[in-house]
């Protein structure tokens, strides 16, 4: 047994004292040959430090020797020295057969830093060198995904698809789905999505692909993709939510609520999932359920303004105006940043008859509401039953400027003017 691989046995056995001591002997006296394989699977392995050590004290040897610097570039990428990585990269020459591996190298760190002209460049530069590369068409696409060129990086994928449907592990039929998707080509992203599951049945794959037909409008595909998928994987939470609209579709609400269930047991902190059970049940007319999953979604959040504003609605209707109140004052929203909850407590405290609250809510929501032809007539209201008849008459004149003809509002102005 050679001394690397005698090394490597101590390693993967936890013989690391060892291992220690054979990677000095082959550090002091080691054949180059020895050593480069040995910095490569000390990489591999995850020895960063020890790795590094082996290949620069072989680059005191081979200053220019473009492999052990393309290794070195890896390994000060991996122990995120990158700005030591670029100088080291920067140093192989156009004609070493490396120099390729060291574009795309740079191109990657200039990516991650932002720098996506400069990266583009690198990109350019190894195609020339290497013209039929077809890596360097994925780095390219991945690039221009990046950076939102839906066209660019779809025409780079599509060259990769003439010679591989997958690179490096990524399927290639799925990342142009994934495009086309998050760019709302919804119909046009499904065949992509079809084909990558026909190479390969991946969870992830498959949540794209139901989640496009949802958004597409196939509805019926979607359920029977979420459903595959909660099969496959029952903790993939994003399914639940993503079922029970599609579901609520096609007019299943009892399948949808159930769904949702089913999401709750698997994530209970979910203040989505609470939410949206309580539009369902709603929907299906059982207000105490309806309350029960929203009370619980602003428990979660009770910055959660659309639950709040939902609960307050089956409260008002329910005409339960003590809890519309209570509910207003337990919450994480100011009144000045959601004016619809100034609306609902003027509304509420006018019904318990606490009159001088409803009046400063009241007023207090004009400012918002003041071009809202429902918000108008509850206030006129309000402030005619108040006996406060100036300002019901501006009120109302101002509902007769959006409704000239209405017989009601005439015969209100007529009569408050003439008070």
């Amino acid at each position: 047994m050679d001394r690397v691989e005698r090394i490597l046995e101590l390693l993967e056995n936890g013989q690391h004292k060892d291992a220690i001591k054979e990677y000095n002997n082959v550090f002091k006296n080691g054949t180059a040959e020895e050593k480069f394989l040995l910095g490569e699977e000390l990489f591999q392995f995850g020895f960063i430090e020890e790795a590094k050590a082996l290949i620069e004290d072989m680059l005191k040897v081979f200053p220019e020797e473009g492999e052990l610097l393309a290794l070195l570039g890896e390994i000060l990428i991996e122990a995120g020295k990158e700005e030591e990585a670029l100088l080291v990269l920067d140093r192989i020459n156009e004609r070493d057969a490396c120099f390729p591996q060291a574009l795309l190298l740079m191109a990657d760190l200039y990516q991650v830093q932002g720098l996506y002209e400069v990266s583009e460049r690198k990109l350019s530069k190894a195609k020339e060198v290497l013209p039929h590369e077809v890596i360097i068409d994925f780095a390219l696409g991945e690039l221009y995904s990046e950076q939102g060129e839906i066209t660019k990086a779809i025409e780079a994928y599509q060259k990769v698809l003439k010679e591989e449907s997958e690179i490096a592990g990524v399927s290639i039929n799925q990342r142009i789905g994934d495009i086309l998707s998050v760019s709302g080509a919804f119909e046009d992203a499904l065949p992509y999505y079809k084909k990558a599951l026909e190479d390969k049945l991946e969870i992830n794959t498959l949540f794209g692909y139901a989640f496009t037909a949802l958004q597409a409008g196939y509805y019926r595909t979607a359920i029977e993709k979420f459903n595959e998928l909660k099969e496959l994987d029952p903790e993939y939470h994003s399914i639940y939510l993503q079922l029970a609209k599609a579901y609520e579709f096609e007019e299943e609400l009892e399948n949808s609520l159930e769904t949702i269930k089913l999401g709750i047991k698997q994530d209970e902190f979910s203040n989505e999932l609470f939410f949206y059970g309580g539009k369902i049940a709603l929907k299906l007319g059982r207000n105490e359920e309806a309350e029960q999953f929203l009370r619980e979604a602003i428990a979660l959040d009770p910055g959660y303004t659309e639950a709040v504003l939902t609960l307050n609605k089956i409260f008002l209707q329910l005409e339960k105006f003590e809890d519309v109140i209570d509910l207003i004052k337990e919450i994480d929203i100011q009144e000045d940043e959601e004016p619809q909850l100034l609306w609902d407590a003027a509304l509420a405290y006018h019904r318990i008859e606490e009159f001088s609250q409803a009046l400063n809510k009241y007023e207090s929501a004009y400012t918002f509401f003041k071009n809202n032809e429902t918000f108008l007539q509850d206030y006129g209201y309000f402030l005619l039953e108040e006996g406060k008849n100036a300002l019901a008459a501006e009120i109302f004149k101002q509902l007769l400027k959006n409704d000239p003809t209405n017989e009601e509002f005439i015969e209100l102005v007529g009569r408050l003017t003439e008070m």
